[in-house]
């Protein structure tokens, strides 16, 4: 029987070998559809990569059971044994940029998280571990969250949610020194976990936080939904990444 780190192993080599195919396609003509808006968009490498990637993790373990974005397998994560599959993490940034964009998959048994992977394609980054492995960029090990001050460093939160406000996060945003958006979930989680910044709030759904949330949890970070519990792992919600030691003073400024 597979062992976990059989299955993180397994992971990584999926996730890089995901990465080096989206390299190869990054300049294909592509194929583009639209989703439930015009800037919500699914490519034909989405498709692909997530197909690819489920059938090589169901030929190797094929008692698990998969959460992808871009199909209808969609298991609850507190049921047996879950993958979580964000194929490409910033689309949008994917056709337009050809850069920042990411592979997500995480791994859960009985909804417990045990490796996350974040795998920033075009600087051939990958963020990993989690649960009982060390988090890494690559070989390089991550530092555990600091009680910085708000006001000495950076968020990450895109336009429409300071414009919007929501649960006052607006005004949250204001008590650091700026705000960042780069149109990736995945990558922003990441630089938060590098202490690039200091906090990320998003609007997106589980396959965008799932990686990052075990991460983040193993370097004293948690991510959170703006009423402060634990995010549902059902649809799209409004998540914090911030450092455990920050949670309640983060809850001044949010209604």
């Amino acid at each position: 029987m597979a062992t976990v780190a059989d299955k993180y192993t397994f992971a990584q080599k999926i996730v890089r070998d995901a990465g080096g195919f989206l390299r190869q396609h990054l300049y294909d003509e592509l194929t583009v559809e639209v989703k439930s808006n015009f800037a919500d968009l699914v490519t034909h490498l989405d498709k692909e990569v997530q197909t690819s990637m489920t059938q090589q993790i169901l030929s190797a373990f094929p008692d698990d059971l998969i959460f992808g974005e871009e199909d209808e397998n969609r298991a609850p994560i507190e049921k047996g044994n879950v993958w979580v599959i964000d194929p490409i993490d910033g689309t949008v940034n994917f056709i337009v940029q050809k850069t920042d964009f990411a592979v997500l998959l995480a791994y859960f048994e009985d909804g417990v998280g045990l490796f996350g992977l974040i795998y920033d394609v075009t600087n051939d980054l990958l963020y990993h571990g989690g649960g009982e492995f060390p988090v890494l960029v690559n070989d390089e090990q991550l530092p555990f969250s600091t009680d910085k001050a708000f006001s000495q460093g950076l968020i990450g939160i895109n336009a429409g949610l300071v414009e919007q406000n929501y649960a006052g996060l607006a005004n949250f945003s204001r008590q650091f020194l700026g705000t960042r958006s780069i149109g990736s979930a995945g990558l922003s989680f990441a630089h938060v976990l590098t202490q690039r910044l200091l906090v990320h709030t998003s609007y997106v759904y589980p396959w965008d936080y799932a990686a990052a949330s075990i991460l983040g949890q193993k370097l004293g970070y948690v991510l959170l939904n703006v009423n402060g519990e634990k995010p549902s792992f059902t649809g799209r919600e409004h998540v914090v990444l911030i450092a455990k030691s920050k949670v309640n003073e983060m809850k001044r400024y949010l209604q």
